[in-house]
């Protein structure tokens, strides 16, 4: 079985992980070159200031993509290289950058789906208050105009937030990513307010400026889970937990941010459990908050595994020896049925998969070639769950494989290889994978040479 006809199949990226070139032709610092560059933040101190050389390398990277037959690459600006000021002067020399990439992509037969916001705040926008000052919503609408304004001519499918609850979550709250805080529940969630405010200034912003016509969505992630086996009971176990917002962890989830994207309000769990914590906002805030989409970008990797209980959903015990990632991440096939099954239940959009990967240990092998079985069999296992959701009904309209290139893994440095393309960072060489000659087949045939049942992991 083949995916549906104009599927889009693709490959991910986002600025600071490929770009590079922290310094050059007017930049200014981000959240990230700051965090990185403190002492202890980061694997072994590694920084993106080098990261792929995508800067100088655009045609290449469209060449990679292009040779793989895909339709689209998600890729990301950087406010930085845009507003070096964070407002106000706009930087023509970084505008130019995308404007050759996106030309080399579309002279390649590449659609450019943009992400406006990938974590790369302005550090100077950061000393005025950043996610913390209501202003950072009007902010990032000016940055959307200079964008919008420059590449809408050439760019009609746009995101708006990668991973809200990453940025704010580990950024704001656990401080494992940049910025590093680590603030109260009540100044969280303020900061959260304020970002999701600036989501909605941001699609107003692009509704009101794009030249061509547009569509737009934004990329959460969330907890989402699986049933541990598919009773009626499991599954309802498994949806509830899915848009549940938890006491722990109450950062990472759904139904916080999305809900009022998508249906104009906060959710009722989320309003109890945070009580005077709650944000003071206005029907106005929701108003603009509450925009019309056209898709959910959702990014998977993984889910958690829940049952019914006498309580409600409880977890359920994985086997030892259960297969992970370099990452520690559970390889959980179904994540990839259930959260489209779920997502699109809940808001009623189409859905299109925004990440999806394996970080793997690959390494040049004795042969000079790159082989990655385990990412290929990852790939594969993923995507047949995928075609299952679409086969029962789920309207899914794309998946970008994360990441077309090995690249800065945020706090894990260079440690971790997400790639379908091998990155040699001390000479910028771009090898190839075993798996990018795999996902060029797979697009080649739209799905149609995977497997008709894989074995079960064991």
């Amino acid at each position: 079985m083949a995916m549906p006809d104009g599927f889009v199949w693709g490959v991910a990226s986002a600025s600071y992980q490929i770009e590079g070139a922290t310094n050059r032709d007017g930049r200014s610092p981000s959240v990230w070159d700051e965090f990185s560059s403190s002492p202890g933040k980061t694997f072994d101190g590694h920084t993106g200031e080098v990261a792929c050389r995508s800067y100088e390398r655009p045609e290449e990277d469209a060449d990679l993509i292009a040779g793989l037959g895909a339709t689209g690459y998600r890729l990301s600006i950087a406010w930085p290289r845009v507003l070096p000021d964070g407002t106000g002067r706009v930087n023509e020399a970084g505008l130019a950058y995308y404007d050759r990439l996106i030309d080399a992509l579309l002279a390649r037969g590449v659609e450019p789906w943009v992400t406006l916001f990938h974590w790369d705040m302005p550090a100077c926008l950061y000393y005025r208050g950043g996610w913390l000052n209501r202003d950072s919503a009007s902010w990032f609408a000016e940055y959307t105009r200079a964008v919008v304004d420059r590449l809408s001519d050439r760019v009609s499918r746009w995101f708006t937030l990668n991973e809200p609850q990453i940025f704010l979550g580990l950024g704001h709250n656990e401080g494992t990513h940049a910025p590093g805080l680590k603030l109260s529940r009540k100044d969280v969630l303020r900061a959260t307010h304020h970002a999701l405010l600036a989501h909605g200034e941001s699609v107003q912003m692009i509704r009101a400026r794009a030249r061509t016509p547009s569509q737009i969505g934004c990329a959460p992630v969330g907890n989402l889970k699986s049933p541990a086996t598919e009773s009626q009971a499991d599954i309802d176990a498994a949806r509830s937990a899915t848009f549940m917002v938890p006491s722990d962890g109450w950062t990472f989830n759904y139904s916080w941010y999305c809900d009022p994207m998508l249906r104009g309000h906060y959710p009722e769990d989320g309003l109890a459990l945070f009580g005077r914590d709650v944000p003071a906002f206005t029907d106005a805030d929701m108003r603009t908050i509450h925009q019309p989409l056209d898709f959910f970008g959702v990014n998977i990797y993984n889910s958690e595994v829940v049952r019914a209980g006498e309580n409600g959903p409880e977890p359920a015990k994985r086997y030892e020896g259960y297969p992970i990632t370099m990452f520690r991440w559970p390889v959980q096939p179904d994540a990839l049925y259930w959260g489209p099954k779920f997502l699109q239940e809940r808001y009623g959009l189409p859905v299109v998969i925004t990440e999806n990967g394996l970080a793997s240990m690959d390494w040049v092998h004795a042969d000079g070639k790159v082989h990655d079985p385990g990412r290929i069999d990852f790939l594969t296992r993923y995507l047949c769950e995928l075609r299952r959701a679409i086969a029962d009904g789920v309207d899914v309209r794309g998946y970008f494989q994360w990441s077309i290139m090995d690249n800065y893994e945020w706090a894990e440095g260079y440690a971790l290889r997400f790639g379908l393309v091998y990155m040699d960072y001390q000479t910028g060489e771009r090898i190839p994978k075993d798996s990018y000659y795999w996902y060029k087949n797979l697009i080649a045939s739209n799905g149609a040479s995977l497997p008709e049942r894989p074995l079960p992991l064991r």
